[in-house]
């Protein structure tokens, strides 16, 4: 049987790996730090986090956890069903819990913020606010589990409410009652006694098969792999529902079982649960497991099986397709006891011709009615905002042409509704924004209105001269909006929350290019306005960092743009071109004039964190962040059909354009990326002479191992081989003659990047005799987050550049395309 539990032991293939000239060498490497003053930055304590109370009187501060010890990521870690669980306190895995270690309360009204007693060495996470504001319930962290505690605003007195069981496996914990008065929680039950031993040896082999049935499945992780992993699937994620009142006794409800979900409804009177049954399955996650959603009482029976859906493994591959039966499920914010829920009328495929792709229904209590339709959709349903008894706005989308209708829905009159808007939804600049909620009595989500009716709308408000949020109101009768405050000049303050019924008091997160961002409190009637918070800038160090926005143009006229940064007290006559590092992400686009929007950051407060490449500003180098590149669908064609092309080109007009200004020397320049941007970096290194080097993080180089989509590809590996061959770097390993660095997290838990990737096109690499570097962080996912590794990742970030780029000779002949 594999070996299921992570963290106590590396596997032996996990090392650092540390070149001596152009052979491996399979010594272990220590951690590193990276050169001053990255490190010092790295240590310093994260800006807080931010709630707006729902009686708009109080925000809440989280203080955050910093970067954590690779001792946390190293906890047993358990991957079951898609999920990535701590068995020591059944929450998630380290990996994916940004600890949250401090609470205190901000009065809006101004004046100190009040500091909450917790534990020594506290740490929570899942804050929630009472819907009554006068309590926060969080999850605190022991030494055997997690444990439900409540805060009360008033006093600023924390108390635990439980033992250490809740069951935190599959999220979302733990739900207010809408009195305020107590909260359904998930707790392991009573009695649950050890989990099983899955150390011994196999029974017999495991058996997959398919008679005939089409079931295509894309690239997913952590899946069940055999019976030991179904007895620990079962051992951590089966819950009792409890009912846990501030005061007094708690009380089950009904029993146990593997719940993935359990929400009150607003009336108090009923709770939604989702729970998965066997058989399981080793090729979909627990969300496709066959599954029942129900509604029961407050006792715990049973009052009416909203649907019993099989297993859900043969969802066609295209990306608008969804599963068969009711999805979606929820309850109606503005109504005491009312399901919703949407239905393909498609069977789920997108290839199937239909006047209407998704129907949504509506079904009050007691439930023993019809479903009434409340509106139909000739897109993918993507989401209502609950109005009042007359008003529900909801939207559909359209993935293939990026297309989304926005519907004024009349739920008093089913049936009938509007459409208020339509839109590609990748058009930053005529993004109309979206409504505003605030808690309603219940703790439900509902859209705010301004004193005429009109729906209180906020966005980003993207232009070409830079993002300024803003408040409108919209008239619901034609869509026509009103911009009632806007971002000033220079600034980018968004919104926090709206005060009061006529939204001309604000709470907003202000920043500009000097100034990090803080809360205040605006007065739409007065002049300026009055600060809450002074969070100071976390890394003074990159203050005198500049930056400004270039554009320029691809060959086929496509306008592209980036952000270009420069070093502290650089001089472009004094010093001359910098070496520079272009790092970057593709996109998709249907649309060539969507693609070539520009929209400038000057107005924000930019440091970086993690392993953010803009750390390489304090050793000397120029950045290039995010140039475009687009691959853009073009006379019917799909855009990947021309994705080389495209990107080179894309390429190519940005290193044009530095070297153009005078800031970058042509010989000196070198290419990263993330994920995708990974993919991107490898293509650029096999496809041109444009770059010295490469940086290639946690990326997928070979897309046969993705058969079934990727990214923005919709169609499989046998309905575009060609594409999929072309797009795939490892197909031309031997022509990457320009040295590349691969990292890759051995705990990967993105789709499509499994480690392999890396693995294999770095043995690709290798036996080609490229200049490769292969560095595997032990038990880091996608993203990385262990101190160590993110300095051990700058680290290498810098060494390499240093090596390949900065101190590079002079090339023997000139660069260009290949």
């Amino acid at each position: 049987m594999r070996h299921r539990l992570l963290g106590r032991a590396l596997p032996a293939f996990v090392l650092l790996a540390a070149l001596s000239g152009p052979a491996l060498a399979q010594n272990p490497l220590a951690y590193q730090q990276p050169p001053a003053p990255i490190a010092d930055i790295l240590d310093t304590k994260p800006t807080p986090s931010v709630s707006l109370s729902p009686d708009r009187a109080t925000l809440a501060l989280y203080d955050r956890a910093n970067l954590p010890p690779i001792a946390e990521l190293a906890e047993p870690m358990l991957r079951l069903g898609g999920y990535r669980i701590n068995p020591r306190n059944n929450g998630p895995a380290n990996s994916r819990v940004s600890w949250l270690t401090g609470l205190s309360f901000q009065p809006v009204a101004g004046g100190p913020a009040r500091a909450v007693q917790l534990p020594a060495n506290a740490r929570f996470m899942s804050p929630a606010w009472s819907p009554d504001g006068k309590s926060v319930a969080l999850l605190m962290d022991a030494p055997t589990g997690l444990e439900l505690w409540v805060v009360d605003v008033a006093s600023g007195r924390a108390r635990k409410l439980t033992d250490a069981r809740v069951n935190a496996t599959a999220g979302g914990a733990f739900d207010w009652a809408p009195d305020s008065a107590g909260l359904v929680v998930r707790m392991t039950p009573e009695g649950r006694g050890a989990a099983p031993d899955v150390t011994r040896p196999p029974a017999g082999p495991i058996v997959a098969e398919s008679m005939g049935r089409s079931a295509p499945v894309r690239t997913y992780q952590d899946l069940l792999g055999d019976a030991g992993d179904e007895a620990l699937f079962d051992h951590y994620f089966t819950s009792q529902l409890t009912f846990v009142p501030l005061n007094g006794r708690a009380r089950a409800l009904g029993r146990p079982a593997v719940y993935l979900g359990a929400g009150v409804s607003p009336d108090g009177r009923h709770v939604l649960t989702t729970t998965v049954k066997k058989p399981y399955s080793y090729v979909v996650p627990a969300s496709l497991f066959p599954s029942e959603i129900n509604v029961i009482d407050l006792q715990g029976r049973l009052v009416h099986q909203v649907a019993d859906l099989p297993l859900r493994d043969d969802i066609p591959t295209p990306f608008d397709a969804v599963a068969p039966g009711p999805r979606s499920v929820q309850w109606r914010a503005d109504a005491p006891s009312t399901l919703v829920w949407t239905e393909a009328q498609d069977g789920g495929d997108p290839r199937t011709a239909a006047e209407v792709r998704d129907r949504v229904f509506t079904l009050a209590a007691p439930f023993n009615g019809q479903p009434v339709a409340l509106v139909d959709l000739k897109e993918r349903y993507g989401g209502v905002t609950w109005g009042d008894a007359d008003t529900a706005l909801v939207t559909s989308r359209w993935f293939n042409t990026r297309h989304e209708t926005r519907y004024v829905v009349d739920p008093s009159n089913p049936g009938a509704g509007r459409v208020l808007l339509e839109r590609n939804y990748q058009d930053r600049y005529n993004d109309p924004g979206f409504p505003i909620t605030e808690p309603n009595a219940a703790g439900f989500p509902v859209a705010q209105f301004d004193a005429d009716g009109r729906v209180l709308m906020t966005g980003a408000g993207a232009t070409r001269e830079g993002e300024y949020p803003f408040l409108a109101a919209m008239d619901l009768a034609d869509g026509r909006s009103e911009r009632l405050w806007t971002s000033a000049s220079g600034d980018y303050e968004s919104i926090v929350g709206v005060l009061d019924d006529g939204a001309r008091r604000l709470v907003t997160r202000r920043e500009t290019r000097n100034d990090p961002p803080n809360l205040y409190v605006r007065n739409l009637d007065a002049a300026a306005p009055d600060a809450l918070t002074q969070f100071p800038d976390p890394a003074p160090q990159l203050a005198g960092v500049t930056r400004q926005l270039i554009t320029y143009t691809r060959n086929d006229g496509v306008q592209l743009s980036g952000t270009l940064y420069l070093p502290a007290g650089y001089d472009k006559d004094r010093d001359g071109p910098l070496p520079l590092v272009m790092w970057a992400y593709p996109a998709e686009f249907t649309d060539a004039a969507v693609a070539g929007q520009v929209v400038d950051t000057a107005n924000r407060f930019v440091r970086p964190g993690g392993s953010s490449h803009l750390f390489l500003l304090t050793q000397g180098y120029a950045v290039l962040d995010d140039p475009s590149m687009p691959i853009i669908g073009k006379d019917g064609a799909e855009p990947n059909d021309t994705y080389i092309a495209q990107l080179t080109a894309s390429a190519q007009a940005a290193v044009d354009a530095v070297v153009g200004m005078g800031v970058a020397d042509r010989d000196r320049i070198a290419v990263g990326g993330h994920s995708y941007g990974a993919f991107m970096t490898a293509n650029l290194l096999a496809h041109t002479d444009l770059f010295r080097t490469g940086i290639a993080r946690s990326g997928a180089y070979n897309r046969t191992l993705t058969p079934f989509g990727f990214q923005a590809e919709q169609r499989t590996y046998w309905e575009a081989t060609d594409t999929y061959t072309e797009m795939s770097p490892f197909t031309y390993a031997n022509r990457v003659n320009e040295p590349i660095l691969l990292i890759h997290g051995e705990a990967d838990d993105n789709s499509g990047t499994f480690p392999v990737q890396s693995e294999r096109f770095y043995a690709a690499l290798k036996g080609q005799g490229a200049t490769v570097r292969y560095v595997v962080l032990p038990l880091e996912a996608h993203g990385y987050r262990a101190r160590e590794s993110v300095g051990h990742t700058l680290w290498e970030m810098t060494r390499w550049l240093d090596q390949y780029v900065k101190n590079a000779p002079a090339r023997e002949t000139a660069s260009g395309g290949q």
